[in-house]
């Protein structure tokens, strides 16, 4: 697959997320899939999407231990 239909599949997953926040863990954990797909075949991440990539691994690591006794 082309870095370009790589790009669009993302877009479109973005797109997705803001049209039904009801369903945004879902489509978050496609999202990670895709970009990590990118790092797989050596394709260039873009910053926004590294940076993007960076701060839902951290949303994901709070949510993991929200429940946790302290």
């Amino acid at each position: 697959m082309a870095f370009e239909q790589f790009m669009a599949g993302i877009y479109l997953l973005l797109d997705e997320i803001q049209k039904r926040p009801e369903d945004a863990h879902i489509l978050q954990e496609q999202l990670r899939e895709k970009i990590a797909e990118l790092h797989v075949l050596g394709l260039p991440v873009p910053e926004d999407l590294a940076k993007l990539e960076e701060e839902l691994s951290a949303d994901g690591a709070d949510e993991l231990f929200d429940n946790m006794p302290v």
